[in-house]
């Protein structure tokens, strides 16, 4: 049989990449197929923070964080809470992908040119016992360059393999089908899409302008997950994060549509997981929409008020930056699908960081200039535009007209001024001396214990009503649609598994379609840096398996 090339790798974002990369190192000849035009090649993880989850490394050793191995598995276990038969195979990914953080992860990447911002993040820090969810220490690492200067490596090496005559990249291709000739799964149709010039991000057009059928002996899906369709994330939602959002933002294109899930599942693949997901609290409407309903996340520190529709805090361990799908779980049974941040401008302008590439100029574009006047600044320049043209911002000098501007935010005025007013006087007394009852207080301190976090993260605890810290600002915040964690079964090898259990021959998958290995190797919560990580390690994986199966 003639074959079009080696292996066809379907989709061209960063886990896609990664696979083409390994298979170009091993001399295969691969076909690249991506829906969209060639300018949005890398994906979702473009637009990403660069976030990395490392284990022991020597930016956390540099900021005196004692981390090991075995308690980043504790941490991971405990937040992933694998609980069905089905998570055989994601939690063989789990321990393989703490294996690999703690590893080589951060040497392969380094000698690729890949570098890292000093100071480690703090996410998902889970406020529960030693085995419950969250992470222990930080380990949130910051790519210089932020997704761009994570993606630019591995799109270098693919376009080297184009040089060398291995690698054709055809960009609006979008699979329809996957098919046997033989045994194994070796066709790949589709449709040829109009060409489209439009900017990274926005929609393109959908006009039909031919058709194509490419063989291979072997096909990689590295297409992405469901956050773009907001009904396919509602027809998956599960019981027990309660009554699904009446409305959401983006935080991905729509074009991140999940159809491929159903493609490989009508070939004969196992999808297992798909009422597992992850989706963000604290979303704000973009000022300055790239995509349609585009979404931000806010990146929080730990001190902003957080209130449910109707004023009242949030309960313990609910603070910012803490749980994030325990937090979601909370307000979808509140019977509203938004919040509040209510805080002041000393809070902001230390603890407020934006989610995305875009958001990030001076990490993006490696200025140590623009890093050190974001740490001058009294608020960071992507923040300041934000509480001067956000939908959802309200900022004023005193607390009755910031309560009519947050009830003029919503259909019905449910914040009462006299019970927020109490609120914030009662948290604001505890800050009077070191000790307290208010758990939030508590988590405050014991932040800034840490050294990243009392240097960049976390305001100095102080009375939110003080003039001197003002104005005062309230945030309302959406639900954020993000990420799929359940996705097509995998081994340990990225083959993807049919209902028996057994290979469904041809066929890998990688990153998120793959929930970024098994069918979701972070179980049921994530720890946060773990999805750009889960791209290239399901990536590399299946890229390298892909090569040895056909050579």
């Amino acid at each position: 049989m003639a074959y079009d090339a080696d292996v066809i790798v379907i989709g061209a974002g960063l886990a896609g990449l990664a696979a083409t990369a390994e298979l170009v190192d091993a001399g295969r000849k691969v076909i690249l197929l991506d829906q969209e035009p060639e300018q949005s090649i890398g994906g979702q993880a473009h637009w990403s923070f660069g976030g990395l989850f490392f284990v022991n490394s020597p930016e956390q050793r540099r900021m005196r964080i004692k981390d090991s191995h075995a308690l980043a598995l504790q941490d991971w276990m405990g937040t992933a809470g694998f609980d069905r038969a089905e998570d055989h195979w994601p939690r063989r990914w789990a321990e393989a992908y703490v294996d690999f953080a703690a590893g080589e992860k951060r040497s392969w990447l380094h000698q690729q040119g890949v570098r890292f911002f000093p100071v480690v993040g703090w996410a998902e820090r889970g406020g529960y016992d030693a085995n419950g969810h969250g992470n222990s220490v930080p380990r949130f690492h910051i790519t210089w360059g932020t997704g761009p200067g994570l993606v630019a490596p591995f799109e270098r090496r693919v376009r080297a393999g184009v040089a060398r005559g291995l690698v054709e990249l055809r960009f609006r291709h979008r699979v329809t089908g996957l098919s046997r000739s033989a045994g194994a799964v070796d066709t790949v149709t589709g449709e040829i899409l109009e060409p489209s010039g439009i900017e990274r991000g926005q929609a393109s057009g959908r006009t039909v302008t031919g058709a194509f059928e490419l063989k291979a002996q072997a096909v990689i899906v590295t297409s992405g997950g469901i956050g773009g369709d907001h009904d396919l994330v509602r027809a998956n939602w599960p019981e027990r994060l309660g009554t699904p959002p009446e409305r959401m933002i983006s935080g991905v294109p729509a074009h991140v549509d999940g159809r491929m899930l159903g493609i490989a599942e009508e070939t004969g693949a196992r999808l297992i997981n798909r009422d597992r997901m992850w989706h963000y609290t604290e979303g704000i409407q973009n000022w300055n929409p790239i995509w349609e309903n585009h979404g931000i996340r806010i990146l929080p520190g730990p001190s902003s008020l957080w209130l449910d529709a109707r004023g009242n805090r949030l309960p313990v361990p609910l603070f910012p930056g803490f749980d994030t799908l325990g937090t979601l779980e909370h307000i979808m049974k509140t019977g509203y699908d938004y919040t509040w941040f209510v805080l002041d401008q000393k809070i902001i302008g230390k603890e407020f960081a934006l989610s995305g590439s875009e958001q990030n100029p001076d990490l993006t574009g490696k200025s140590v200039r623009g890093v050190i006047g974001r740490a001058r600044a009294d608020v960071p320049g992507p923040v300041k535009a934000f509480m001067d043209n956000g939908a959802d911002f309200v900022v004023e000098k005193d607390l009755g007209a910031l309560v009519r501007g947050m009830n003029a935010l919503t259909k019905e005025p449910l914040i009462d001024e006299a019970a927020l007013r109490r609120e914030i006087v009662a948290r604001d007394r505890e800050i009077a001396n070191p000790f307290t009852k208010d758990l939030q207080v508590t988590a405050v301190r014991g932040a800034r214990n840490y050294l990243g976090d009392k240097l960049i993260r976390t305001a100095t605890p102080h009375r939110i009503l003080d003039p001197k810290a003002g104005p005062l600002i309230a945030v309302r915040l959406h639900i954020l649609t993000r990420k799929s964690l359940g996705g097509l079964e995998t081994d340990l090898s990225s083959r993807v598994l049919t209902e028996g259990g057994d290979p469904l021959e041809g066929v890998y998958a990688a990153g998120e379609v793959a929930g970024f290995g098994g069918g979701g190797v972070h179980g049921y919560r994530s720890l946060e840096g773990t999805f750009l990580g889960g791209c290239l390690f399901s990536g590399r994986t299946a890229g390298r398996a892909a090569a040895e199966a056909v050579g």
